[in-house]
Order: structure tokens, then sequence, then C-alpha cells
């Protein structure tokens, strides 16, 4: 597979991002692809990224990963994630992408995990340039989501203070306050091993808010007619199963939702196991290379 580092411009700043062109693509021939995204403060290098873009190359597709502003090597504020400017860079790199020689500019889907999945639906549902959505892991409503994740009333009083600190060290001093990730996210200490390297360790506190508003429920809808694929784990111990489920509900034909008892919240940095078949058997059916 060809690897080819790119710029991508959005918004006035410059995302790093790496274009895979698999072996045997001829001069002049265009092929489908896919813009791989990352997950929460995460990077092109993740095995949720690195993984999906193996098997989509094995298949034939052309890959974009990227990092978003503020992650990787891409400019911005370090740490500052937003998921509407996620949207924003998603739509950037698929503009890009269908400027490239090897890509039909009409056959771009888009696949991410977990925070990666949330932006891939809900990017899907604005933008009717991208052909198809696969969603890891991802979830629709940011508020049920998080209080998910933050069971017990303690633990969700102490999130939403969390957030109305943030709110009111901004309006106080007009700068963020910075928060760990696993006060915005918690992740069960067996599975911290499972993020990239870099990987980002403390956010503004405008990013939890921007997660706890962000409703990708609102657009999934908007997806149809174009193919819709929902995985997640049925035991995911990091973002609640029901998140899928529910956007599922909301999802117009052809949708599809798979849930996997064998397999974690970072499914596709796995070995695999059911998870690729389902989704080659799932390409041949509705988004083949």
């Amino acid at each position: 597979m060809q690897a080819e580092s790119v710029t991508i411009p959005s918004a006035g700043l410059k995302l790093s991002g790496t274009v895979r062109v698999p072996d045997g693509v001829k001069a002049g021939e265009k092929r489908s692809a896919f813009l791989v995204l990352h997950g929460f403060g995460s990077n092109k290098s993740s095995g949720n990224v690195m993984s999906p873009t193996k098997v989509l190359g094995e298949l034939g597709y052309v890959t974009l990963g990227f990092d978003m502003r503020g992650c990787g090597d891409s400019e911005g504020e370090f740490g500052r994630v937003i998921c509407l400017e996620q949207v924003e860079d998603t739509r950037s790199a698929l503009t890009f992408l269908q400027k490239h020689p090897a890509v039909h500019p009409d056959r771009i889907a888009v696949i991410g995990s977990s925070f990666g999945g949330a932006v891939s639906v809900y990017a899907g549902g604005v933008d009717e340039r991208i052909a198809a959505v696969i969603s890891n892991g991802g979830w629709g409503d940011g508020e049920r989501k998080f209080r998910g994740q933050h069971k017990s009333p303690e633990e969700w009083a102490r999130f939403t203070k969390m957030l109305a600190d943030g709110r009111e060290h901004r309006a106080r001093t007009g700068k963020s306050l910075m928060v760990p990730r696993y006060d915005i996210v918690p992740i069960p200490p067996h599975l911290r091993n499972n993020l990239a390297q870099n990987s980002i360790h403390e956010f503004p506190a405008e990013t939890a808010q921007s997660m706890f508003d962000f409703r990708a429920d609102d657009v999934v809808g908007k997806i149809a007619p174009r193919p819709l694929l929902l995985l997640h784990s049925s035991v995911d111990t990091v973002t609640p199963t029901e998140q899928s489920l529910r956007m599922f509900n909301l999802a117009s034909q052809p949708k599809d939702l798979h849930l996997f008892n064998e397999t974690t919240h970072f499914m596709f940095a796995a070995s695999g196991g059911r998870v690729r078949p389902i989704v080659k058997d799932w390409l041949d059916m509705y988004f083949p290379g």
C-alpha cells in the first residue's frame, strides 16, 4: 500500500493526514474511499484508525486518516476538542479527498470509533456527499451518554459541577478550566492501554460541554437513503450500548446494527474476530470497493 503524507486545509488551519492507496491501482483508475476518524483526543496512529485502514486497504479502498484540529500533528489549540469543529474538519477532509486522482469523488464513506463514530454519524447526516457511514461504539445524545458514564448521583453531581465550574471560570477569567480526560470520559484502568501514544490527557471544560450538547440523534435520520452500519460492544464499559440502539431506532433504511459480546469498546484495535467478516459482507452489499 502506498502512503502519502498530506496537509488538509480546514477553517484556516492545517490538518495532518495520510492517504493510503492500495497496490495495483492503475493510472487514471478511481476507487471508492474512506475517511477514517480517530477517537476522543486521539490521533491517526491509533489502533482504531490503523486497524480499519489496513482492512479497508486490503479490500481495495483508498483511505485518509487524519488528526483533528488540536490533536496529533495538526494545527489548532492543543487539546481543544469541540464536536462541531470535528464535523467541520471531517467535511474539509472530504473536500480534500474528492480531488485525489485515485478517488471517485462521489464514492467516499466515513468510518469512526467512539467520539469518531459520533462525528461520523453527524457528518453523514449533514453532508450528502458522504456515501456511507460506519460507526463503532459511537453515541447520539451527549447528555444521555454522560449519564450512563457517571451513573451514581454523586458521580453525576461531580460531573455537572465540573461543567458549571468550567463556565464560571471562563466567564470570570476569559480562560479555560482544564480537566483530566477520565473526569470527562471514565475508562476502566485495564482498557487504558488501548489509547494511542500521545493521546491527550487534559482538556478545556468547553470540550466536555460540547460533548454534552452534541446530538447526532437529531440528524441520523437524514443519512438515508445512504447506508448506515452501527457496531457496538454489547458489554461496553465506556460508551453505553444503548446509544447505538437509539441511533438505530432513529435512523431510516438502509441500516444495520451489530452487537458483539466478545469485544471491548476498542473493537477495531482488537484482532478482529467476527467484526471484520461482518463489515466485509456489509461493504460487499452496500458499498463495494
